[in-house]
């Protein structure tokens, strides 16, 4: 048996966005049921678990959504249809640290809240981070109203990080990197 579902009978747009649109859609299960869903279209994102010099990069930023400051790992959407996640990352970590990486590698992916959202998150730890000059930062027009700060936690520290951080994506991460450093 596939874990793969029919795509939906059907879709009525309810709101298009910048960023999200929403749809009812109704969908046809294996036993016949035909069931009505509200699901909200994100065009996927990566998050970076940035390690350098025994620490890893977190950045502390503003949510309106939930009227705080959160620690997080950087992160960002992808730009366009069939962005390569890497790429995502790779702008993500200049834009909001300040940094390029020499060495990548997958931490797999996951999907933030799949019962009515469908946004993928693609997870990379970067490692081997060069500090880029001010002038070789990629400028983001979209994010001119984004107030970053860069705050590098000690690795030794990782499990108080994990216990203070409340964002799912940086948990995470940061979950993956603790098993990383296990191994």
């Amino acid at each position: 048996m596939s874990d793969r579902l029919e795509p939906p009978l059907d879709s009525e747009r309810i709101y298009e966005g910048v960023i999200v649109r929403l749809r009812r859609s109704r969908y046809r299960r294996a036993d016949g049921t035909v069931v009505v869903r509200e699901v909200i279209d994100h065009p996927g994102a990566s998050v970076i678990v940035p390690v350098d010099d025994g620490r890893v990069l977190m950045v502390r930023q503003p949510r309106e959504a939930v009227q705080e400051r959160l620690l997080e790992l950087p992160a960002g959407k992808l730009d366009r249809p069939g962005e390569d996640p890497l790429e995502c990352a790779r702008r993500e970590l200049a834009e909001e640290v300040g940094c390029e990486a020499a060495t990548w590698r997958s931490l797999g992916g996951f999907y933030t809240s799949p019962a009515i959202l469908t946004e993928f998150i693609h997870c990379f730890l970067a490692t081997d981070l060069r500090a880029l000059d001010p002038a070789q930062r990629p400028h983001d027009p979209a994010g001119e109203d984004e107030q970053i700060e860069v705050v590098p936690w000690a690795l030794d520290d990782l499990e108080a990080l994990i216990d203070h951080v409340r964002d799912a994506k940086s948990l995470i991460g940061l979950l993956r990197l603790a098993r990383e450093l296990r191994v």
